[in-house]
C-alpha cells in the first residue's frame, strides 16, 4: 500500500515507537523509519531541526502521513490517515 507518503521519526529505545512500527507493519503500509538515536553529527542535528518544524517539543515517535503530523502511538489517528476501516 503506497497510497500516502508516511515516514517515521523514532527512537529505538521507545516504546511507543516500536507499538507505532508494529501498527504500521500490521496494517501494511510501507514506510521510512528513521531512528533519530542511530544518528550522529550534523545528520542528527539536521533532523532534529526538520522535526522541531512540525514538532517543537521534539516528542518521539513523529509520524507524517502525507502532510498530517501524528505525535505519539495513536492507533485511531494513524487508521484515520491512511484511511483504514
Amino acid at each position: 500500500m503506497k497510497d500516502h507518503d508516511i515516514k517515521l521519526y523514532a527512537l529505538t529505545t521507545c516504546i511507543h515507537c516500536k507499538d507505532t512500527k508494529d501498527f504500521l507493519d500490521k496494517c501494511g503500509v510501507d514506510y521510512d523509519c528513521v531512528h533519530i538515536d542511530k544518528l550522529e553529527g550534523d545528520e542528527r542535528r539536521r533532523l532534529i531541526e526538520e522535526i522541531k518544524t512540525a514538532n517543537p517539543g521534539c516528542a518521539f515517535p513523529m509520524l507524517l502521513i502525507g502532510s498530517k503530523v501524528i505525535i505519539g502511538f495513536k492507533r485511531e489517528e494513524i487508521r484515520e490517515a491512511l484511511n483504514l476501516e
